[in-house]
């Protein structure tokens, strides 16, 4: 006989990668480059107010685009010929402060920062890592959930239950909760246990 054992769990997220993107365009290169410049302190010291440590904060390179030379555009319909992008992320264990900070994002559109919305490249990852912490639990639920299951199956069918005659754990899964709190993780694993059964 074959039965299946599930555990599942709620968990909190350990890890957030908070990625801030924004966007420029100007003219003239050098403003460009200023005005990135200039931006990346102003959301470096909103990320630093906000309890965030200088190891915890990453500002990549910004790209650039000559959107003249680019074959599909029409020059004379180009308002600016550079635009620009930058992206500063975040990487800490401290998940409670970036759910307040991006609360707070408003105060850099104050400062004239344009943050971009969320695009696929500026959506924060909520991560869970302490798997290895509650795997032994969830397998032993499992395990027991299997049993009961067994148990009820031998007594309905007026047999007794044997020994284990194979195990599979399943692999574990960890998904967001719901789309509302990414947050929040569901970790979950199936066992599958085949018992012998004897009259």
């Amino acid at each position: 006989m074959t039965v299946k054992g599930l555990s599942e769990r709620e968990v909190p997220a350990d890890i957030a990668i908070w990625p801030i993107n924004y966007y420029e365009a100007d003219n003239e290169l050098n403003n460009l480059y200023s005005t990135i410049q200039r931006n990346n302190i102003l959301i470096t010291e909103f990320l630093k107010k906000n309890g965030f440590k200088d190891e915890e904060i990453s500002i990549s390179p910004p790209a650039i685009t000559d959107r003249q030379v680019e074959s599909y555009t029409d020059p004379d319909k180009l308002q600016f010929r550079y635009s620009g992008s930058s992206s500063i992320t975040v990487y800490t264990d401290n998940v409670d402060s970036v759910k307040k900070a991006m609360k707070n994002l408003v105060e850099l559109g104050k400062q004239g920062v344009a943050i971009s919305g969320y695009d696929y490249d500026s959506r924060t990852e909520f991560l869970f890592t302490k798997l290895n912490e509650i795997k032994p639990e969830m397998i032993e639920e499992a395990t027991k959930n299997a049993r009961e299951v067994a148990e009820k199956f031998a007594k309905d069918s007026k047999s007794k239950l044997g020994k284990i005659k194979s195990a599979r754990q399943g692999q574990f899964s960890i998904n967001d909760r719901d789309s509302n709190t990414p947050h929040i993780k569901k970790v979950r694993v199936v066992s599958t246990l085949e018992y012998y059964l004897s009259d």
